[in-house]
Formats: C-alpha cells, structure tokens, sequence
C-alpha cells in the first residue's frame, strides 16, 4: 500500500492524510502506523508494511465521527452528546442533556485554546470522571481508531514537539464536510451553517480556509502564494473551490443568500426612496407599510459580509483569528442601518470593487471560468423566485 508524498510534506503530514483516507474515505484502515511499519521509497511515495492489525469503519460511524470533530470544534456540546451516541460511546437510553452541560465542563478550556492547540491529553484529561458517570462504553473499533491516530501523534512528536494530530486533521475533515455528497454530511453541514435560520457566515468563511489549508491537497502552487497578497490569495482560493464542481452545495448556498440579501436591499432601497419623497410633498401622506422586516435586515447584514469576503478576501482581524486556531469568529451583531444599506448598494454597483474579483476569475481553470459565467443567470433567477413567491403570498393572505 503506497502513497504519493508532496516535494514540501514532511513525512508526518503524509501519514496523517494517508491514515485519514484509509480512515474516513475508504473505511479499511492501517491500525499500526509505527515507523517500523511505515517506509518512504526512493520515488517519494509512503509505503505502509506489516498488515497484520488493520481496521473497518463504517459509513455511519465515518459520519459520525467527523460531525463529533465538527461539534467539537463549533463548541456545539449538544450535538457532541447526540454524536457520542451514533458512535456506541453511549447507550441510547443515555440523557443526552445531562451528558452536553458535563461534556461543556471536560471540553471548554480545551477547545477555547483552539483546534490547533489541542491535543488527545487536553481532551482526555477530565473525561475520566464523566465517562464513569455516564457509563460510556469503547466499543473495540473505536479502541483501534484512537490507537491509530495516537500512535500517529507520537511518531511526528518525536519531529515536532508542538504537533497536534486533531489540529492538523482538520483541513482534511472541513474539506470532507464542504465537497463530500452524502445526505447526512450535507445534513450536518447545513445545520452547522444555519441558526434559527440565520446565515452563519463565518463558519463557512472558516471551514473553506481550513479546507485549503492541507500541505498535501494544495489548490496553489508555493510560488502563486508569495506572489499574490493575502487577500488575493485569499479570494482565489475561495472562488476556485465555490466554482468547482466540488464545491457545487456550497455555491449553491452562497447563491441562495446572495438572492436573500439582494431582495432584502431592493425592498430597503425603494422603502427610503418612497419614505423621501412622501416627506418632501407640501400634502401630507400616511407612510405606506413597512415593507423592511427583521429577516431582510438579517439578510442585508449577510450580504454586506458576503461582499467583504467576495471583493477583499477575508479581513486581516479573521486572518489573525483564524492564525491564532480561533474558528469561533464574531458573529456579525450590529444592527444594520440605513447609511449600512446605501454602502451595500455602491459596493454592489462599483465596478471598481468587482475588478480584483474578476481578474482573479480570469486566472482559475477553464471549467471555472465557464461555471462563473453562468451564476449572473442563476442569482436572477433565484431572486425573480423569491419576489413572485413573495407577490403571490401578498396576493392570497
């Protein structure tokens, strides 16, 4: 079993994304990746040896055990709870809030350090206590994934000191969760990005840069990346995975809120437009209906985040955040207002924002190119959609 090694990837790295896709891609697994059992040829390739412990992981567990690292990483302990159960760590009759509130207790300080920092002894160090508790079980798969992966830090420890085996797994899981088909990841992925129906910006912002973060599936050459500013490099990166075809659900998204926030400024637009001239007429008039509710402010505030990403690639205080292992961005929380609006609007109608965006288009592959070209068709359609069905509400109720 042989595979290919990256001229810039330490023999770690190589190992780590190798045991992952045996792990969580393909399901049979190398369960002991010691050095003695793993060589690196003359032509660059890893070579795994002695097949004498090897492991099967199902699909639900596969599943599972990504959307505990995303969980865990979002600070969901909830769902952490819920996902300990789909792996057999808890019996089904287990009170799965009881579980969250001590899972915060174990987890919080460990994951304030950020992903990055933590490692299995951060993890484990009070689990003990809660695991007697609640009467967890280690079902023997899953005694044989946490041997594999452990004994994958300890290797590149004796290399690097500061290696975190979650932490440099998770490029590889945000870029499974962003570009993989299964319903159930779409599932988690969609609920990971949404809150009370809310657009979670910076969860996807933070997900797509960790995504490409991956020393072994780089999306750009080294030499692109000292050529380019950050945030050009930044903005290329995005747009070459949304325009993939990898990247199809999570366009897909990014359309539907770009729809949401264009309507949402049209309709703010032509109420302050309406609202200035009413008060400039010598009669007086009773303003119409507010025709601006609190869903379009929230999808005005999504759009003005929305442009920031699109013209300027991500702001140097989330580069910082995200340098730092601190996924958890700030939520936007200001209220949008009028002036807010009118900033949107020339955002939206300068060409000069737009002209880093599509030189930068013009430099990704083919396909591409092609895909950008038919989104201008795509986003009308999208917000012809949503003001008929908005007409026909009106209409009817």
């Amino acid at each position: 079993m042989m595979y290919g090694c990256t001229e810039n990837s330490t023999s770690h790295q190589v190992g780590l994304y190798c045991s992952l896709t045996q792990l969580l891609e393909s399901g049979f697994y190398h369960a002991d990746p010691h050095p003695g059992n793993l060589l690196r040829t003359y032509d660059g390739k890893l070579a795994y040896l002695d097949f004498g412990m090897m492991g099967e992981f199902k699909q639900d567990l596969r599943d599972g055990l990504i959307e505990a690292c995303l969980h865990l990483v979002n600070r969901e302990f909830d769902a952490l709870a819920g996902d300990f159960v789909t792996l057999g760590l808890l019996p089904p009759t287990a009170q799965t809030s009881d579980v969250a509130q001590a899972l915060t207790g174990v987890f919080q300080n460990a994951v304030t350090k950020g992903i990055r920092n933590i490692s299995f002894g951060d993890l484990s160090g009070n689990l003990g206590r809660t695991m007697y508790k609640f009467k967890f079980q280690i079902p023997s798969y899953f005694s044989l994934v946490i041997r594999s992966l452990a004994v994958l830090e300890g290797v590149a420890l004796s290399s690097d000191p500061n290696y975190k085996v979650l932490g440099s797994s998770y490029p590889w899981i945000a870029r499974k969760v962003l570009t993989d088909s299964s319903p159930q990841l779409r599932s988690t992925l969609q609920a990971l990005l949404y809150k009370d129906g809310t657009f979670r910006i910076d969860r996807l912002e933070s997900l797509i840069t960790e995504s490409l973060r991956s020393t072994t599936n780089e999306t750009l050459s080294g030499r692109e990346e000292k050529a380019d500013k950050q945030s050009r490099l930044a903005m290329k990166r995005i747009l070459k995975f949304t325009l993939s075809e990898q990247g199809d659900f999570v366009r897909d998204i990014l359309l539907e809120e770009l729809a949401k926030g264009m309507d949402a400024l049209n309709r703010a637009t032509f109420e302050k437009a309406a609202s200035g001239v009413i008060s400039r007429l010598p009669i007086t008039f009773s303003l119409p209906p507010r025709l601006v509710e609190d869903e379009d402010i929230k999808n005005l505030e999504t759009l003005r985040r929305l442009m920031l990403v699109l013209s300027d690639g991500l702001t140097k205080e989330q580069n910082q955040g995200l340098e730092k292992g601190n996924y958890l961005l700030r939520e936007v929380d200001i209220q949008m207002t009028w002036n807010d609006a009118v900033v949107v609007l020339q955002k939206l109608g300068s060409s000069k924002e737009f002209l880093p965006m599509l030189s930068v288009i013009l430099e990704l592959p083919a396909s591409a190119q092609q895909q950008s070209f038919r989104l201008p068709v795509d986003l009308t359609g999208r917000l012809a959609s949503r003001i008929i069905a908005r007409t026909i509400r009106r209409l009817v109720l």
